[in-house]
C-alpha cells in the first residue's frame, strides 16, 4: 500500500459495530491494483455530522451499516433505485460534494438470483433490514409466489404486504422450491448451532440461500450440501456487495478471481 500522502483518496464505513471485513477487502485490492486509496472503518453517535464530514472533507465513498441505513436517506442528494426500492442505503458515493446513495446488498442478491426461474416458490425466513433487500430483489426479478416467515408476525405482515406477498408465523410444510434464511440463526454466537429450516424442507428444495456470512458454512448450508441441494451462501452476498461498492468508489471493474481473493483475505482473521 502507498505511504500515506496528501493525494490519497479516503473511503470509510459507518456502523454501530465496525468489523474488519470491509477494511481488509478494500485495502487488499487497493494494494493489489496499486491504487492510491485507503479504507477505514468508523462508528459514530452523530450520523448527521458524519455524513456532513463525508461531503465537506471529500471522502470518496462511505459504506453504511445498521443502524444508519435509513437515517442517511434524508442526508444525501440522490437515491438510486436499488436503495429507493427498500428505503435503505448501504453505499454513498461522493462526486465533488454530490452524495449519491445506493444499496449493493439489493444489487448482490439480484445478481445471485438472476438465473433462477421466477415461477419458483420461495419462503424467506426473517423480517429485518436484510430481509427487505432480499424480498425486494425477488419482487424485482418477477417472483410472484413468495411467503415471508417471521417470528414477529406484525413485521412479517408489513414486509410481505409492502411487496405484495403472503406472510406466515409458522414453518411451512416441505415443498417450497427456494428456502432463504435472513435471520441470525447459524451466525456465530448464541444461535450458531441452530438450523433455520428442517431437513425435510431442505431435501425437498431446489435451492437453499443463507445470507449469514460468518461462518460461511452455517448449519443450513452444511445440511443442504449434505442433501445435494444447491446453495447460495452469505459469503457470496458479502463479496458481491463489497465488489459493487469497490467499483462505485474507484471505477475499476473487478474480475471474479480478484473478488474471490479479496473475499478470502477479508474473512481470514474474522
Amino acid at each position: 500500500m502507498p505511504i500515506l500522502n496528501k493525494d490519497m483518496t479516503l473511503c470509510i464505513s459507518l456502523a454501530a459495530r465496525p468489523s474488519n471485513i470491509g477494511t481488509r477487502f478494500h485495502n487488499y485490492l487497493y494494494d493489489e491494483l496499486g491504487l492510491n486509496y485507503i479504507y477505514k472503518a468508523f462508528t459514530t453517535t452523530d450520523i448527521d455530522g458524519a455524513i456532513g464530514g463525508v461531503r465537506a472533507l471529500g471522502i470518496r465513498g462511505c459504506s453504511v451499516s445498521m443502524p444508519f441505513k435509513e437515517a442517511v436517506i434524508e442526508l444525501v442528494d440522490e437515491v438510486e433505485e436499488s436503495a429507493a426500492a427498500i428505503d435503505s442505503v448501504n453505499t454513498i458515493v461522493n462526486d465533488d460534494g454530490h452524495l449519491r446513495a445506493s444499496n449493493t446488498d439489493y444489487e448482490a442478491v439480484a445478481t445471485l438470483i438472476a438465473d433462477i426461474d421466477p415461477a419458483s416458490s420461495v419462503v424467506v425466513r426473517g423480517s429485518g433490514g436484510m430481509a427487505k433487500a432480499v424480498v425486494a430483489a425477488f419482487r424485482g426479478a418477477g417472483f410472484d409466489d413468495l411467503t415471508v416467515w417471521a417470528r414477529n408476525a406484525a413485521a412479517g405482515q408489513e414486509l410481505a404486504a409492502k411487496y405484495g406477498y403472503r406472510a406466515a408465523d409458522t414453518e411451512h410444510a416441505p415443498g417450497p422450491q427456494i428456502l432463504v434464511n435472513v435471520t441470525p440463526l447459524g451466525m456465530r454466537g448464541a444461535d450458531e448451532d441452530v438450523q433455520s429450516f428442517d431437513d425435510d424442507a431442505i431435501a425437498a428444495a431446489d435451492l437453499v440461500f443463507d445470507v449469514v456470512a460468518l461462518p460461511d458454512q452455517t448449519p443450513l448450508i452444511r445440511a443442504a450440501s449434505a442433501s445435494g441441494t444447491p446453495v447460495i451462501t452469505g459469503a457470496q452476498v458479502i463479496a458481491l456487495q463489497a465488489a459493487a461498492q469497490f467499483e462505485k468508489y474507484t471505477g475499476r471493474v473487478l474480475t471474479a478471481e480478484q473478488v474471490t481473493r479479496a473475499s478470502e483475505f477479508s474473512r481470514a482473521e474474522t
